[in-house]
């Protein structure tokens, strides 16, 4: 077997005129591969070359039984230059509006990410989804730090105050006073966060508000982190219309809180973790 390094498959393939995918099908066929590199390779092409060892390590077990170690997967895909795609890091940034510094909020989160049982701290902010034709759609999310779990989301064509204020409405409303007495809910300076709609309704129910300081993505970077994956998985850029852009982010939160395990939960998904709590 031919042994081919990850930096140079691309060109490989571009010199004798076959695609990735032709490439792995031959590397499937030949006798001397094993059935655990036969796996690797198949979830690997199967996904895209999207997954890193750990996400390609928690598939296997999970959908095949097989518990292979870490250094295993490294080897397999080093022998075939299965080079994952690395996700491009987004510049884009929501307007923050000048003039509005004494409606922020402290940082009272400030990084700290790991919430204890006795609280619930969650994390949101708003993305843009650009679809077909260069449309454009805007998606608001809020996440759970204990369990991972998006708990509320929005989808719309216009970046109103009623794409973050909405869906948190319906959230809150269908929690115990207890509950909402342990929230803290952490988003940037953005205007929807500082306008009086969105502070309104969290005093209302009586949630403690901490924002980001100005220009630092990394304060909220759990909820950047997933916007990351579901651009990544997400299948809506061919989307026709806002509707069908909803019913895919629909699908894949679904995907995401009941089936997508993650390293940083023992593997377990957003749901199984939640029971657990």
């Amino acid at each position: 077997m031919v042994k081919v390094e990850a930096h140079s498959l691309k060109s490989l393939c571009k010199i004798a005129g076959v695609s990735r995918s032709g490439f792995y099908s031959y590397i499937q066929k030949s006798p001397m591969i094993t059935s655990h590199e036969e796996l690797v390779i198949d979830i690997f092409k199967n996904k895209r070359g999207k997954f890193g060892i750990r996400r390609l390590k928690m598939e296997i077990k999970r959908s095949h039984g097989h518990v292979f170690n870490l250094k295993k997967i490294v080897r397999i895909k080093k022998k075939f230059g299965l080079e994952t795609v690395i996700r491009k890091r987004s510049n884009a940034r929501l307007g923050f509006k000048k003039g509005e510094e004494h409606k922020v909020a402290a940082n009272i989160l400030d990084r700290n990410f790991n919430a204890t049982k006795a609280e619930t701290l969650l994390s949101t902010d708003i993305t843009e989804l650009r679809y077909r034709n260069g449309r454009r759609a805007y998606l608001s999310a809020t996440k759970d730090l204990r369990t991972k779990e998006i708990v509320n989301y929005n989808v719309s064509d216009g970046l109103t105050v009623e794409l973050v204020t909405s869906s948190l409405s319906t959230y809150l409303n269908s929690l115990s006073k207890r509950q909402k007495s342990k929230i803290l809910i952490h988003s940037d300076q953005g205007t929807h966060y500082t306008s009086f709609p969105y502070r309104n309704l969290l005093d209302t129910h009586g949630v403690i508000q901490s924002m980001s300081r100005k220009g630092n993505c990394l304060d909220n970077a759990p909820i950047e982190s997933f916007f990351g994956h579901l651009k990544d998985e997400a299948d809506y850029k061919d989307c026709k219309n806002v509707k069908e852009v909803r019913i895919k982010i629909d699908k894949y939160i679904d995907y995401y809180n009941n089936e997508r395990p993650q390293w940083g939960l023992k593997q377990k998904t957003p749901a199984e973790a939640r029971v657990k709590l």
